[in-house]
């Protein structure tokens, strides 16, 4: 295995006997094998487009399989060979389509033609050459540029399958994905154009963050601002992690009336600030810090877990029989959702202790998306013009167990106290509970809401830019991010798209570009790494 697609990489260079996030090598093997398989796949997704040809169920596989290859989604092997032996089926009946309406069949390139093995062991075997170090004939810089796209398009494709799952859809982000990944396949294409595709990946991923945005508010309505206990109350309790805001309602609705207690933990502390999810009563509270304190949080929890999507560490087994899954994600061991049928997940709860007694612990804010920020932008344009307000930080990102986070601890803590902290998606968790106080009734920390709302967070961007008739550099405010799997990636590449300069990043820079390509982006954009918060600081603010 060869595995250098997040933050945690082994040495940061890479993992190549486990993943430090726990990934085994034949997982690993098996998710290159499907990412080569889903080339082939869109090599012919491509020609039938041409034609005309438009198949949903390919379109919505392709987002669901390369989702499935982030980091921390899914780690059971036979998974993996489902959906390689799925791929190679669409691409054969993609094949068939085509060659009925005349288009072209005859791809050479390897992808196009995969005949997996048989049996799981066979399959990692033979996805050894596939490794991202393997030779693929072609510079250092062109691989460093292909790998960034494709952990681009891997963030992409997470916001695609939340966004579909909500109903939103549009086929010029499954076209570009198709597109993206069929070029994969070409050791022929000149530096500029993957640096062009790069860009454009970037420019893909803010219209899919859109769509998302559009299903989550359309669905749950604009977040409004909500105090949400860290606490908990007497009696029995299910804890959902991860992202699926879908998941949390299915849930909720099931629950209802069963005398069981619903928690959010890590990123589901923003689903507390939707109107059409605080609405049920058995929504309690927020459990837990981000993963990186994971399995202590979930070994002392009373109750039945939920895990949605991503983002979520192994579980150990000492408390795995409480554990379900749903959606693409996956463990060996752990018992799967289907169909959003919560009955084994609620008898799982109602058979287990719940808490003895209640427990009032602090309280913390969520809600504060573009709408509420908005609301008061006549206030904070005053703010700023009579100078109550010095300066904006946007404090986001991932979290992650690597030393180095308590960076953004500290930074958010030395932050003047005329200056304002806008922070979203589960890095926020190093210091979310953070008591900063507010200026002229503006709360100084402003949680926009999970990394899957970037898209508030820019249009908040925008707005002021607007309201303040300058562009977005040149607004007194600075970006300060974490990155630890590939939807930062997506979201990196939005922001240099928009022509963002001067972003701050860390804890360390991705393994996979090189420093000619680092170069590139330090000339175009002033992309630099974190350096310590009084240096940043002083740097920033002077």
């Amino acid at each position: 295995m060869f595995c250098y697609q997040c933050e945690q990489t082994a040495k940061g260079k890479g993992c190549e006997v486990v993943g430090v996030c726990g990934k085994q090598p034949e997982v690993s093997n098996l998710q290159d094998l499907l990412v080569h398989a889903l080339k082939g796949l869109s090599l012919y997704a491509n020609e039938a487009r041409r034609l005309g040809i438009l198949d949903k169920e390919v379109n919505v596989f392709t987002v669901e399989a390369l989702f499935s290859t982030l980091t921390n989604v899914n780690f059971d092997a036979d998974d993996f060979v489902v959906l390689i032996n799925k791929a190679v089926q669409l691409r054969d009946r993609l094949k068939d389509a085509i060659a009925k309406a005349g288009g072209k069949t005859d791809f050479t390139a390897d992808a196009a033609n995969l005949k997996p093995a048989n049996g799981k062991e066979a399959m990692a075997a033979q996805a050894e050459k596939l490794a991202p170090n393997a030779d693929r004939g072609v510079s250092e810089e062109v691989r460093s540029l292909q790998d960034t796209l494709l952990y681009g398009l891997k963030g992409v494709a997470a916001y695609a399958d939340h966004a579909q799952i909500l109903g939103q859809e549009d086929d010029k982000v499954y076209a570009f994905i198709h597109e993206a990944l069929a070029a994969l396949t070409d050791s022929s294409i000149a530096l500029e154009k993957w640096l062009e595709m790069v860009l454009k990946c970037g420019e893909i991923n803010l219209r899919t963050m859109e769509l998302l945005d559009a299903g989550n508010t359309g669905a749950y309505g604009h977040p409004v601002p909500t105090a949400v206990p860290l606490g908990h109350k007497k009696g029995k309790a299910i804890l959902v992690s991860g992202h699926d805001l879908k998941d949390l309602e299915e849930l909720l609705k099931q629950t209802e009336g069963k005398g069981i207690y619903i928690y959010t933990h890590g990123e589901m502390l923003p689903a507390h600030g939707y109107p059409q999810l605080k609405r049920y009563g058995h929504l309690y509270g927020h459990y837990g810090t981000a993963w990186q304190n994971q399995h202590r949080e979930f070994a002392n929890f009373p109750g039945a877990i939920l895990m949605t999507t991503n983002c979520i560490q192994k579980p150990a087994d000492s408390y795995k029989d409480a554990i379900f899954t749903s959606g693409i994600v996956g463990w060996p061991g752990v018992r799967h959702i289907k169909d959003r049928d919560f009955a084994p997940l609620i008898d799982k709860a109602l058979s287990m202790p719940g808490f003895a007694e209640d427990s009032n612990g602090k309280t913390v804010n969520v809600g504060f998306a573009r709408n509420t920020v908005m609301s008061v932008a006549d206030k904070v344009i005053e703010g700023v013009k009579n100078k109550a307000i010095r300066h904006f930080f946007l404090v986001a990102g991932c979290d992650g167990a690597k030393p180095g986070r308590n960076y953004y601890t500290e930074f958010v803590e030395k932050v003047p106290k005329d200056c304002v902290v806008l922070t979203l998606a589960c890095g926020k968790f190093r210091f979310f509970d953070k008591d900063l106080g507010d200026i002229g009734g503006i709360p100084r920390l402003l949680d926009v809401g999970q990394c899957n709302d970037a898209y508030s967070a820019i249009q908040i961007a925008v707005a002021l830019s607007k309201a303040f008739n300058v562009g977005v550099n040149d607004l007194p405010l600075s970006l300060v991010l974490s990155w630890y799997e590939q939807k930062a990636v997506a979201i990196l590449l939005t922001l240099l798209y928009l022509g963002i300069k001067d972003i701050r990043l860390g804890p360390s820079l991705p393994a996979f570009v090189t420093p000619k390509v680092l170069d590139v982006l330090v000339k175009n954009f002033n992309i630099m790494p974190i350096k310590t918060p009084d240096e940043d600081l002083k740097a920033i603010l002077g």
